[in-house]
């Protein structure tokens, strides 16, 4: 028996993530998958997307992902709560008041899994990297450790995925879409392009005729949105201009707002769940009881959540002085974007970020993962929910101060978990 068999064969997720050096993943079939569905992917840069899978495995206790699925449960149920969507939208732009009755699909929950348990540090709206994940679900080879297995298949993850988003488009028009385009600025030259090639082909199978778009080609023609070749009425929206605020989005924003469109996500969604200063409120027990949240609810979250705090301007030197404890985060950023550890910002950084609305979050460490000749990655886990429940765990290996898929070994990883 080898060393790796001997680790591998112990059972314990601690010491699977730090010796066990199986590639559980066959990688190469996964991109394989991708060039064979995707045509358009073809021709592309093979250097790109060199690093968007790990071949290595992320071990999680299922009592631990148990505790990450209840979160997500509690963060819905709180987005029920009418004090709490008021004081979320005290932040927000004024198209976030615009309410069409849903949720908005589907939040990707990012934790860090600290020796005191899952953290939750974030949440996200238009989460990417779901069905990617299913396909990576799919490569998982028998030569996994067999006492650890994925949560779920990657034709169930597919198939959740694709009635969610399409659940919350029907919720807003009352019938199933008749033509939806799926949007984001300069689609083919996004990062994560073969995933909205991947959804398309889903939402066709569900007799959902869909196209992908740039915002620019959509025009307010009467009474519809359009684009060159027909009427649209729902959106899968992949922007990250949340409020729709830029130009180009202008047509999509004014056929939202006079209900000619249905969007998911929408800014509401992002205003409810998405704007990192909700986490302040999320994490305070106290005021969530006094709006009538049941305690056991604000108690799991308050104890999940690191102390997070909005930035206010009087508060700045104190935050400097302490900022080693801190990970500081723009309010309404996405992506790891403008993202800083406090022990690693420069004075001139931090004269800039007071430009715009940050958090301060008290450090929680992620997890890490040790792969081949002890090179030492580190670990976060994603877990993708709808109202209806958890659709899949995914983990994201990587160095540096924030999440990348330019790493070697690193990128989108499987999680295995013990049986239920």
């Amino acid at each position: 028996m080898t060393q790796c068999d001997e680790v591998c064969a112990a059972g314990d997720s601690a010491m699977l993530n730090q010796g066990c050096r199986c590639e559980v993943a066959d990688v190469e079939s996964v991109r394989n998958t991708i060039l064979a569905a995707i045509p358009a992917t073809k021709g592309a840069d093979p250097t790109l997307r060199a690093h968007l899978f790990s071949p290595y495995a992320l071990f999680v206790d299922r009592p631990a992902l148990e505790l990450m699925g209840a979160v997500a449960r509690t963060v819905f149920e709180v987005a029920d709560n009418a004090r709490y969507v008021e004081r979320a939208l005290a932040n927000a732009p004024a198209i976030a008041r615009h309410d069409l009755g849903s949720t908005g699909g589907i939040l990707g929950l990012d934790f860090h899994l600290t020796t005191a348990g899952p953290r939750l540090i974030e949440i996200n709206t238009n989460p990417g990297g779901l069905l990617l994940n299913a396909l990576l679900l799919d490569a998982v080879k028998s030569c996994a450790p067999l006492a650890w297995i994925p949560w779920t298949s990657g034709a169930d993850a597919r198939a959740l995925a694709i009635a969610a988003w399409l659940d919350d488009l029907q919720a807003q028009l009352g019938r199933m879409p008749g033509r939806l385009a799926l949007v984001d600025v300069a689609p083919c030259d996004q990062f994560l392009h073969p995933e909205f090639e991947l959804y398309a082909t889903g939402f066709r199978e569900r007799n959902v005729d869909t196209v992908i778009l740039d915002p620019s080609e959509l025009v307010v023609d009467g009474s519809r949105l359009r684009d060159t070749a027909g009427g649209i009425d729902a959106i899968y929206n992949r922007l990250t201009d949340f409020a729709l605020a830029s130009p180009e989005c202008a047509p999509l924003a004014a056929a939202y707002l006079d209900r000619q469109v249905a969007l998911t996500p929408h800014p509401r969604a992002h205003a409810v769940f998405a704007d990192k200063r909700n986490l302040e409120i999320l994490g305070d027990a106290a005021l969530l009881e006094s709006w009538g949240v049941n305690a056991d609810t604000a108690s799991l979250l308050a104890g999940t959540i690191p102390r997070t705090q909005e930035m206010k301007p009087h508060d700045r030197d104190t935050f400097w002085r302490d900022r080693g404890r801190y990970f500081f985060k723009p309010a309404a950023g996405y992506g790891s974007r403008g993202s800083y550890r406090g022990d690693k910002l420069t004075r001139k950084t931090w004269e800039a970020m007071a430009a715009i609305p940050y958090v301060a979050q008290e450090v929680a460490p992620p997890g890490t993962r040790i792969l081949h000749d002890g090179v030492t990655f580190k670990a976060d886990v994603r877990c993708f929910a709808s109202e209806r429940g958890v659709i899949l765990f995914s983990a994201r290996l990587y160095q540096g101060q924030t999440t990348n898929m330019r790493t070697p070994g690193g990128g989108f990883a499987t999680v295995l978990t013990t049986p239920a």
